[in-house]
């Protein structure tokens, strides 16, 4: 396994810190008038999801994470787990409903996703930025309610509501950015 200087510490670089896997979120460098540059990072544990902050002096080493990020395609939900296949080796993989956490509001069946295996186990899934989902079920707009930002909430056909402005209608499909939950539009 490699490790990585002080000097290659950046946003996104996967790291072991006690033998298990972190994803660097933030770096901040600082030097001080006198002494060593301080590298403050803050990390997120890939098995856990916990936060930790963690200050480095210049020259500090950390190993680098046996993680590998495969392309996978969402099989279907069996219980509380979720089957993906490896698009290349057709090798499945089975997460719970706590390592999909809130990912499951934008999976649908056949839909390519990005996991990350650490030690050639599942560990944690990332969605496409932008899902397509239909609208199963909403309250009708009320004619005439044309004030600005008037939204209801929708559900969609994974089952998971979201908040969309008022003119959307059962059967539409609407685009809905994976990252935050927000509506983007509708897709004609």
């Amino acid at each position: 396994m490699g490790t990585y200087k002080t000097s290659d510490f950046r946003k996104g670089l996967k790291v072991q810190i006690d033998g298990e896997p972190y994803l660097m979120l933030e770096m901040n460098f600082r030097k001080p008038g006198k002494g060593n540059a301080l590298y403050e990072c803050k990390m997120k544990n890939l098995i856990r999801g916990t936060t930790l902050t963690r200050t480095y002096k210049g020259g500090d080493t950390l190993e680098s994470a046996d993680v590998e990020e495969i392309s996978c395609q969402f099989l279907y939900k069996q219980g509380q787990m979720f089957v993906f296949m490896n698009s290349k080796t057709y090798d499945q993989y089975e997460l719970t409903a706590d390592q999909v956490d809130d990912n499951w509001k934008y999976l649908k069946d056949g839909m390519d996703c990005q996991m990350i295996l650490y030690n050639g186990q599942p560990i944690t899934l990332t969605p496409p930025n932008h899902v397509e989902l239909v609208v199963e079920y909403c309250e009708p707009g009320v004619k005439g309610d044309t004030a600005t930002n008037v939204t209801k909430p929708v559900r969609v056909e994974t089952g998971a509501e979201f908040i969309c402005p008022a003119f959307v209608n059962i059967g539409d499909t609407i685009r809905i950015d994976t990252r935050t939950g927000e509506y983007l539009g509708r897709v004609s």
